[in-house]
This record gives C-alpha cells, structure tokens and sequence, in this order.
C-alpha cells in the first residue's frame, strides 16, 4: 500500500503503537497519535513527519476515560480511515494482582473495557460510512486462562472475543477487523522478563507484519507464527491434566 487514509494509532505512547506509526507512515498514510499527555510525544512527532512525509497529528486519550471517548472520537480532524488500538497493561506480577484489587481492575480495565469502547464507537462510524479497518492488538494470553497470568488474560480473551464479534456483526459492511495476537514482544513492558529468544519479537518487527495482515484482509494474526501452534496444544490440553500444569 502506498499513501491513504488517516491512521489513528490508540496506546500512541507505547513501544507497539510507535512501531505501528512508523509501519503506515512508511506507506504514506496520515497518522493520529492518540495517548495521555500529547504534548510529551512532540518529539515522535516530529520524527515521524521528517523521516516519512506525512502529517501526524496529536490527541489527547485516556483508555480508562470511557465517558470521554465519544467526544475524543468527534473531535478528530477526521474520521481514520484505520484504527490501530495498541492500549495495554500488563501490571505487576500475577501473585500480586492476587492481593491488589485496584491494581487487578487497572489491567483487567485498560486491556478491555477502555479497548473495546473506543474501538466500538468507531465501529459505528465506520459502519456509516461503508468502510474502514480496525485494528485490536490482543495476546496469546487470552486463548485459556493459565495460573500464571489469568488476569491479563482473561482480559485479554474478553478483547479477543469483543473483535471476533466486530468481525462478524460488521461483515458485508465494508469494515475490516483483524485481530492481532502477539506471544512475547520485547518492549519497555516486558524489560527484566526472562523470554525465550525463539518465542520473541520485536515491535517494529510486529508492526510490519501488522501491516501486512491488515493489506492482505487477515482476521486473526498470530505472531510469531509458531505462537499458533503453541497456543493450539494449549487449548487442547485436556482441563484434568491442564489443572496440573503451571505454563
């Protein structure tokens, strides 16, 4: 793809989001910056202006500000013609979410209640219009619910359900939705995390086969690929003997 509509990246401020940026103004698109505290990404502004040519605008965004979404929705410049939502939060280890109610509902709250309504009310503006991609990046996480990281994830497998659902009520409608769901990412997020080489990418990385997926029409994409397969055992471990396992 080269040139087009606008790009609205959500999470704008995040290592992921900044990649996506990146990806699309490459290929010439606009791009919307959307995240707490605009004024601080100045400087990737500018950046993404000189390195590619393309116009990028700041927006003022806060996930857990749910009241304020359709009135951030109405103020854009324009309306994208993708959405990128690259919001997160993986929190604290999951043995102190146990404990931690309010840090539990943070996670819980910005990896899908705060997603999904944004991402529905632009759903509803690009039903209107007959066209439009939007863009959920979810997790492996939410594929089954493991010990280890129930509270990401079933946040996560929440998100992962809310875009199929998009998916299908938006079909024949002109709007694409392609979910995305990464394994490992090596970002400020993940920093001090033991993660294995074979299972890990990179954001820039990501975000071009985000790109990819979203030129080629994917719905679901899993990256790395093997991620896939890894997540398909999983699922299919029988829940006697998943009862037993800490994976």
């Amino acid at each position: 793809m080269s040139g087009g509509g606008a790009v609205l990246v959500l999470g704008g401020r995040s290592d992921i989001g900044l990649a996506v940026a990146h990806a699309f103004a490459a290929r010439g698109h606009p791009v919307q910056l959307a995240a707490r505290d605009p004024a601080s990404l100045d400087p990737e502004k500018r950046d993404i202006e000189l390195r590619h040519r393309v116009s990028v605008t700041l927006h003022e965004f806060d996930a857990l500000a749910v009241e304020t979404h359709e009135g951030f929705v109405g103020a854009l410049p324009e309306i994208p013609a993708i959405a990128v939502c690259a919001v997160g939060l993986l929190g604290d280890d999951q043995a102190d979410l146990e404990h931690d109610p309010a840090a539990a509902r943070a996670v819980m709250r910005t990896n899908y209640e705060g997603p999904a309504n944004v991402l529905g009310i632009l759903a509803n503006r690009f039903e209107a219009r007959g066209s439009g991609t939007l863009i959920g990046i979810s997790s492996v996480a939410g594929d089954r619910g493991r010990a280890t990281n129930y509270i990401y994830g079933s946040a996560k497998a929440g998100f992962t359900a809310y875009l199929s659902g998009l998916r299908n009520r938006l079909a024949g409608k002109g709007v694409h939705v392609l979910t995305v769901l990464p394994g490992f990412v090596a970002t400020k997020m993940t920093e001090g995390k033991d993660l294995s080489p074979r299972l890990t990418t990179d954001p820039v990385t990501l975000a071009e086969a985000v790109v990819r997926a979203s030129d080629s029409g994917r719905n679901i994409l899993y990256y790395k690929r093997i991620w896939a397969l890894v997540m398909l055992v999983i699922r299919n471990i029988p829940e006697a003997v998943f009862k037993r396992t800490r994976i």
